[in-house]
């Protein structure tokens, strides 16, 4: 049986799976909104607020907010064409299919190695910062003592759980979670606005002088890249959307667009509760850590600031489920294409899920819990800083293949669509990502604080991948031809 694809190509339909062979996943299953919550949440934009507002005005100074809303322009520009090249190519494996239809196959299996491996590392940094913040947050709120492991092994058994149950059980558990951490930063924002601050408000941080040519601007734009880490998960989940042609481009822009907008509000709203002179002030201490939770006490009361500290704990919770999500199906995905081992494309047969590759995920987390733990490692500065530095490198690399994989898909044939979707916007948006990319690894120790050798040993995974992956469809080319030309075709949904 045959089916039609977009453009003319006509792929094997595979049979429907059973629990022992590689299968396809639900399709119609997640709408709009569901795409949305999986991709907000894995922004984390509590986590962001709390931790990165304040570190990123320590370091790059007051534009912090401009920044993050230009950083957001940036990634719409690049959205513009990437939904446009969803439209005709339709896989799970994203970056991967994207690749390989932009700019060759050995490019899509070079970003699919780099993409697995950046979103593994997010994944595994997460579980050390829940660990810690939810150990702090038992041990003050309820006397419960625990070593941090113990609830990041809590973490990663609840998200073995529903990943291996199904994905849209997974969206509204994010849908609660990411519901509750936005809802008290704009309950603190109408507080603080409605009390006014200690100075008059202030456009300072959107003021050219203060973004792109502060002293600190590579600080601002490190920290305004790795904050919407994530966001290209909509077409991820494009075989399982209801009407994947519209959903996956809504899901994108709204997602992009609301956490450009929030973000900006949010991190503007610090400074006006403390002013422009005192925010700066306070980020210099190193008391900075506390500033959201200290001004939740001081316009909320300590209800808020005891709100915060449980929401960050579920803010963490619900990255470890996307990035969980994401990384099953791109291991679902490749498994797939027979690139890597068969039993990873099982799905379950009565959800669909990608069990397998969902319960290897869960293994390897588990696995570096163990690690850390018995090697005493810390699980921000080691387990959590390491993982998420080398994490987002990877992937805002993967983005900028990306980005110029939409250039080199309509060079020839625009496919219908309009000069500015699908050439100069992806242009514009390539431009940004890859400067975005030079300035994170330029200036990793703002990401990592660690030495130059410690960063370099970091970093290099992503080229080392890239470059093996090309040399290993290079090498599938000459040795199994039909096995090349089967690589990246659009797979359709039941």
């Amino acid at each position: 049986m045959t089916q039609h694809i977009p453009d003319s190509t006509v792929v094997d339909s595979p049979t429907p799976t059973d629990a022992g062979a590689p299968g396809r996943l639900a399709g119609g299953r997640l709408r709009v909104w569901d795409i949305v919550f999986f991709v907000v949440s894995a922004a984390a934009p509590l986590t962001v607020v709390a931790s990165a507002a304040p570190t990123t005005l320590r370091l790059g100074g007051i534009g912090a907010a401009g920044a993050i809303l230009i950083c957001g322009v940036v990634l719409i520009l690049f959205a513009v064409g990437f939904t446009a090249m969803s439209r005709h190519v339709r896989n799970t494996g994203a970056f991967y299919a994207y690749a390989s239809k932009g700019i060759g196959k050995p490019a899509g299996i070079g970003t699919a190695l780099v993409t697995v491996f950046a979103y593994i590392a997010l994944s595994l940094s997460f579980y050390g910062f829940l660990g810690f913040f939810a150990a702090l947050t038992f041990t003050s709120l309820f006397g419960i003592d625990l070593p941090w492991p113990i609830w990041s092994l809590v973490a990663a058994g609840l998200v073995a759980f529903l990943g291996y149950r199904k994905v849209d059980v997974g969206a509204k558990v994010l849908a609660v979670l990411l519901t509750a951490e936005v809802g008290i930063l704009l309950v603190l924002s109408i507080g603080v606005l409605l009390n006014g601050g200690p100075e008059p408000w202030s456009a300072a941080p959107f003021a050219p002088e203060h973004v792109l040519f502060a002293p600190g601007v590579a600080a601002l734009f490190v920290t305004g890249f790795g904050a919407y880490i994530g966001f290209e998960g909509t077409a991820i989940y494009s075989e399982e959307a209801k009407d994947p042609a519209r959903t996956v481009p809504i899901a994108t822009y709204v997602a992009v667009g609301f956490l450009a907008v929030f973000y900006a509000f949010t991190f503007w709203v610090i400074t006006v509760a403390f002013g422009v002179e005192g925010v700066l002030d306070l980020v210099a201490t190193d008391a900075f850590t506390e500033t959201v939770f200290i001004a939740g006490d001081q316009y909320l009361g300590a209800w808020a600031a005891v709100a915060l500290q449980v929401l960050v704990v579920t803010s963490f919770f619900a990255c470890l489920l996307a990035f969980h999500n994401a990384s099953s199906r791109y291991l679902f995905s490749l498994s797939r294409e027979g690139l890597l081992p068969a039993p990873l494309a099982r799905t379950h047969p009565t959800t669909r899920a990608p069990h397998v590759a969902s319960t290897v995920i869960a293994g390897l987390a588990v696995v570096a819990i163990l690690v850390a733990w018995a090697t005493g490692a810390d699980p921000i500065l080691q387990l959590g800083i390491w993982s998420y530095g080398t994490g987002v490198a990877g992937l805002v690399f993967a983005q900028s293949v990306a980005a110029i994989s939409v250039i080199g898909f309509f060079a020839r044939d625009r496919r219908g669509h309009g000069l500015f979707r699908v050439v100069i916007a992806p242009v514009l948006g390539a431009a940004g990502l890859i400067t975005g990319f030079l300035l994170i690894v330029l200036n990793f120790e703002f990401v990592t604080g660690l030495d130059p050798v410690t960063n370099l040993v970091l970093i290099l995974p992503t080229p080392i991948l890239f470059v093996a992956g090309i040399v290993w469809g290079l090498a599938i080319r000459r040795r199994d031809p039909a096995h090349y030309r089967r690589l990246a075709e659009p797979i359709e949904a039941d």
